[in-house]
């Protein structure tokens, strides 16, 4: 039946929220007819905790009426069923940790060869030198999910553990994913999967910048400053890694770059934090931007969605215009297109739709409108450039 063997509550054990009138057990699914006895939206609010406690994900429904004795149809006005869903058995996620290993070997490579400067095809036992990297990348990435994660399970939602994607580029990663399963029952409940992430993932990053700071520079070897490379990537700070790195050389803490040197590795880790917080955030669609404009202005979210990639074209007009053309390949404007065009994939799919579709608490707004200032704090509109050596 349920994923941790245990059974359903029982209707005395719903008193006080739901009135139970009749019961259906269908494959597993366990289904409560009858009325709330608080207000529709915060029924699933009260329950759901208690049913995921026994391996449940619930929902709430509107029903015409409830099975009798006989199995027929009694119509009722205002009739509601409660629907308790198994979630998965349990079990090691072998998925999971399949795609966590190779993607820590990926950040690994990646962190090695490329910020750590260590030639890895000559000396690979020093790959795990670059393990600062790879703790902060993979760690920023881990607990963006995992607030989510906690918050999908505190209002009851079933849901995956975090899918890591390994990926060889300069990150060694292309982020992280979570898979909702279950409906989610409200508004509240959207918000507070959807800002989970954010905030959470905004702490690591923080927190990991400011050890960056802190860290010895690397230095750069002799090979690599006369390797006669052309060209090189300029990454741009945004206006939170800018704050934070005043404050580390305000008291005196932050590491001095010299000559022939770099910033440490994990410095770039919490840019890349910086830099998916904001992507994220983008009000489109599904992503962690776009559930927490659902949940604050309903159904207006699509009109706000609509905008998105217009806005994101705009800017990428605005730089093609005004930017040099870059040495070699494509100028930074075509990372706005492309996220023009996936934005725009992403509000035609449109956002998550909670069962309960009621007004969000002005206490939740707020916090809503100052994640996204700090979302803001974290764009810079050329994160990147491709400069000559």
């Amino acid at each position: 039946m349920s994923g941790h063997g245990d059974e359903p509550p029982s209707p005395d054990e719903l008193a006080g929220v739901f009135h139970v009138a009749a019961v259906d057990r269908t494959d597993g699914t366990v289904r409560y007819f009858g009325e709330p006895l608080v207000r529709p939206s915060a029924v699933v609010e009260h329950l759901s905790p208690q049913f995921s406690r026994s391996g449940y994900s619930l929902t709430l429904e509107r029903q015409p009426g409830f099975p009798a004795d006989g199995g027929v149809v009694v119509p009722r006005r205002q009739q509601y069923a409660l629907v308790a869903e198994p979630r998965d058995g349990g079990g090691l996620p072998w998925l999971n940790v399949a795609l966590l290993v190779v993607t820590i070997a990926s950040t690994l490579f990646v962190g090695a060869s490329s910020w750590y400067y260590i030639p890895v095809t000559e000396q690979p036992l020093r790959l795990l030198e670059a393990w600062p990297f790879a703790v902060a990348m993979l760690g920023v990435l881990g607990i963006h999910e995992l607030g989510h994660y906690a918050a999908a399970r505190y209002h009851g939602v079933d849901v995956t553990l975090p899918y890591f994607i390994p990926f060889p580029s300069l990150l060694g990663t292309m982020g992280a994913v979570i898979n909702i399963r279950g409906r989610i029952p409200s508004r509240r409940a959207l918000f507070d999967i959807g800002v989970a992430g954010p905030l959470a993932g905004l702490v690591a990053t923080v927190v990991v910048t400011l050890v960056g700071f802190t860290l010895d520079p690397i230095q750069v070897p002799q090979r690599v400053r006369e390797g006669g490379a052309q060209y090189a990537i300029s990454f741009h700070d945004p206006l939170l890694m800018q704050g934070l790195e005043a404050l580390v050389t305000a008291l005196g803490v932050g590491a001095q770059v010299g000559p022939g040197e770099a910033v440490h590795p994990v410095v770039f880790a919490g840019w890349a934090g910086m830099f998916f917080t904001f992507l994220n955030l983008l009000p489109v669609g599904q992503l962690d931007g776009g559930h927490i404009v659902r949940s604050i202005v309903g159904q207006r979210q699509e009109t706000i969605a609509a905008a998105v990639p217009g806005g994101l074209f705009a800017l990428a007009g605005f730089l093609y215009l005004t930017q040099d053309a870059p040495p070699i390949g494509f100028g930074v404007w075509t990372l706005w297109v492309f996220w023009g065009l996936l934005a725009t994939g992403l509000a035609y799919v449109g956002p998550a739709r909670p069962t309960v579709d009621e007004s969000l608490d002005s206490r939740r707004t707020l916090l809503g409108v100052s994640t996204f200032v700090l979302g803001l704090a974290c764009f810079t509109p050329v994160p990147f450039e491709i400069v000559a050596a």
